[in-house]
């Protein structure tokens, strides 16, 4: 759904101007009002409204739905017989290894839709929404009347950041959901054993099922925030996403070569994995805890650098 399309409505979304925040051109707002926290809120709802309606966005919603589904199914064929999974490493560190447990219990089909689309098919879709959020509205024609409205600089950027996070949390939910229903129709379920060998219930798991999840999408907070830089630095929405999401594959890349493991702790995909971590009796947090500060830093910089150029910039479509 374009801007082009949107109700006049929707564009009143962007009402309340900030304090402090100027329109370059002939798009300077002459009128100031004062912050409005329904005004906000309005803003934000219309965001939402128009991401989640794009087709582009249900697109890679379906594709993130599809992959348990593969999994799944895959799983289910290959123990048909009754013999277990192969090339997993029941009880190893990594989460991938969540696989050769799927058809013991399907719980573990959610853990291993995490760990499969976490690497690039998550980034990879919130790399395309974060490099849009500016840029696409720059390439429509439609940043410049979203600031007119009067929106604010710096409430129009923090609206974008938040349904990016949005976004986020959707898009986790979305591979999380799935395949505990793929799980359940698939496989069996009841009690199951951690990765460290401990028996805890299928309440529990459901429980851990759903931190992981959150800390999944906690992950994704520094590729949202670098996306959202980037999409400051051009007026071309296509452009942004590809860079967003080459820049994703590029840092996993070095994320693998062992010359560059004195720099790797400062990747933002290095600790994405940790979140297995949850699956061990008792927890480690070490690796958790460096994962949620990174993904903090991330945001907080990118964030930052996102602000001081979106607020200096001229706006001329």
């Amino acid at each position: 759904m374009s801007r082009a399309e949107a109700s006049p409505a929707g564009a009143a979304r962007a009402g309340g101007a900030a304090d402090g925040d100027a329109v370059h051109g002939d798009a300077e707002a002459h009128v100031v009002r004062a912050p409005s926290p329904l005004w906000s809120l309005g803003l934000l709802r219309s965001e939402l409204l128009t991401t989640f309606r794009r087709w582009r966005t249900l697109a890679l919603l379906g594709v993130l739905a599809a992959v348990p589904v593969l999994v799944g199914i895959a799983v289910r064929i290959e123990t048909g017989d009754g013999s277990s999974f192969g090339g997993g490493r029941g009880g190893g560190d990594e989460g991938p290894a969540f696989i050769a447990q799927i058809s013991n219990n399907g719980l573990f089909l959610v853990f291993t839709a995490l760990a499969a689309t976490l690497p690039f098919f998550l980034p990879m879709a919130v790399g395309v929404v974060a490099g849009d959020a500016i840029a696409g509205e720059a390439s429509a024609g439609t940043l410049r009347y979203l600031l007119v409205a009067p929106a604010g600089r710096t409430r129009l950027l923090f609206t974008k950041y938040a349904t990016v996070i949005a976004f986020c949390l959707a898009a986790t939910l979305v591979v999380a959901v799935t395949a505990l229903a793929v799980g359940a129709l698939l496989f069996p379920l009841g009690d199951l054993t951690t990765i460290s060998g401990t028996r805890i219930t299928y309440a529990e798991g459901l429980g851990r099922a759903l931190l992981i999840a959150l800390v999944v999408a906690a992950s994704l907070v520094g590729v949202a925030a670098l996306g959202l830089f980037v999409s400051t630095l051009t007026g071309s929405g296509i452009a942004a996403m590809a860079t967003t999401v080459g820049l994703v594959i590029t840092v996993q890349i070095l994320d693998q070569i062992p010359q560059l493991h004195a720099l790797q702790p400062y990747f933002f995909s290095h600790y994405w994995l940790s979140f297995a971590d949850l699956m061990r009796e008792p927890v480690y947090w070490d690796e958790l805890v460096k994962n949620l500060g990174l993904q903090a830093l991330y945001a907080a910089v990118f964030g930052s650098a996102a602000w001081a150029r979106f607020t200096t910039k001229d706006i001329t479509s």
